[in-house]
């Protein structure tokens, strides 16, 4: 019996996802959350063969949680299942040790084999996102370029957001500039658009 931990914040698409899968001979859900922050304890607690990850989640994302089961938890395989298949999602994935990556809109019979594939040993992504993920390649920002731009979001001033970063102004502004430039955008609002829809951005708090 392959042993399941579920984490997906929407109850109902939680519930019935926790009931077809019961319907396999071969696979059971121990354990449902709705919070990113209890996945660690409850898979310590349970020990699941397999967690199946929202990213967007209460406390903290699913991405994040990968990383701290992948040190707290290791023999605990980790599937991303989401609505959000961007390219820099997969690669922020892979990078945290998930061994899985689906679409939710998958057929369960498809994320069953799946499941099963993961438990053995093996890594499943989504064959179109990881066409996509090759095709666009990782992202070109660093990362102090990345945390400046994900700032940018609230729209304030190059002053204000140098204080919350603990950088100065000057800083903030060359390394924003660069991200607009590598981004090919014209301003700071396209350069955050394009990223976030590329995947490339963290999830806002």
């Amino acid at each position: 019996m392959i042993t399941l931990l579920l984490a997906e914040d929407q109850t109902m698409f939680r519930g019935a996802m926790a009931a077809l899968l019961d319907l396999e001979p071969d696979l059971e859900v121990v354990v449902q959350l709705g919070r990113g922050d209890e996945v660690v304890g409850a898979a310590e607690a349970f020990e699941p063969d397999v967690a199946l990850l929202d990213i967007e989640m209460p406390g903290i994302d699913g991405l994040e949680a990968a990383r701290l089961l992948r040190k707290r938890v290791p023999t605990t395989k980790v599937m991303i299942l989401t609505t959000f298949g961007r390219p820099g999602y997969l690669h922020a994935a892979i990078s945290a040790g998930v061994a899985g990556f689906l679409i939710k809109d998958a057929p369960v019979t498809e994320l069953a084999v799946a499941i099963r594939k993961v438990a053995a040993g093996q890594r499943v992504v989504d064959p179109g996102l990881a066409l996509a993920a090759l095709s666009e390649g990782a992202s070109p920002l660093t990362p102090r370029e990345t945390e400046i731009l994900a700032a940018s979001r609230g729209h304030g001033t190059i002053a204000e957001m140098a204080r919350g970063l603990h950088l100065s102004p000057g800083t903030v502004r060359n390394h924003l500039s660069a991200a607009i430039q590598k981004l090919g955008a014209r301003t700071r609002a396209e350069a955050v658009e394009t990223a976030e829809a590329k995947g490339w951005l963290p999830k806002p708090s």
